[in-house]
């Protein structure tokens, strides 16, 4: 599996419910866990923070309302978009879900397909070079779906690891990332890759910026790691 793809994280606690969203976003190439309690994916969210969040409403104990209003107010994990899943069909329901930080609102009983089509939405927005969605930052241009790299109209060479990094970069220019943040990203959570590798990859993507000349555009923050810009 590789390690950029998206991760999708599904919160509901019907067993069956459960497995047919994880099957099913699976089947359209995300890394899906799962969670059968609020408690549970509150857990999931500090291990492994996932790109995108489905979330049922009611749940026992902790309810996917609580949940929501919880990750929306913590810095790190704000910008995680939520999709609520709901039996409540009322306006005010809705209403009241995307008032709590819920990114979109889909009544039960749903269309797969058109759940899809939701977390994709949301996928564009937070991970658009998953997508195929071309990147520009400066005079640097990526295109995902190409796998091409220029700076000042000129080609640049990069390898696989090189590029996932610029990707991870050019999604959100001056966002800093650490490096275990980088490792979880680029080189996925199964795989043991020592902190000191990020500073080597970095060091070539550097290089392979700045081939045909230009400032180095990637920036080391002391104590804190990289971020472009």
């Amino acid at each position: 599996m590789s390690a950029d793809q998206p991760t999708v994280l599904v919160v509901e606690d019907e067993l069956a419910q459960r497995e047919v969203l994880a099957y099913n976003l699976e089947a359209e190439g995300f890394r899906v866990s799962k969670a059968a309690s609020g408690d549970e994916a509150m857990l999931l969210v500090d291990e492994d923070c996932p790109d995108i969040i489905v979330l049922d409403w009611m749940m026992p104990n902790l309810s996917g309302i609580e949940v929501c209003r919880r990750l929306k107010s913590r810095p790190e994990t704000r910008s995680i978009p939520i999709i609520m899943l709901s039996a409540r069909t009322e306006e005010v329901d809705k209403v009241r879900g995307l008032e709590t930080g819920a990114d979109d609102y889909v009544v039960k009983p749903y269309s797969v397909v058109e759940l899809m089509a939701r977390v994709r939405t949301q996928l564009r927005r937070v991970r658009p070079a998953t997508v195929g969605i071309r990147l520009e930052f400066d005079d640097i241009v990526l295109d995902s779906e190409t796998h091409k790299v220029s700076r000042d109209s000129k080609p640049l060479k990069l390898g696989p690891t090189e590029f996932r990094l610029l990707s991870t970069f050019m999604e959100k220019p001056g966002r800093v990332w650490s490096r275990e943040q980088l490792l979880d990203r680029v080189w996925g959570r199964d795989i043991y890759v020592d902190t000191r590798t990020v500073d080597v990859h970095i060091g070539r993507l550097r290089k392979a910026l700045t081939q045909h000349g230009g400032e180095d555009p990637v920036r080391t923050v002391r104590g804190a790691g990289y971020a472009l810009g």
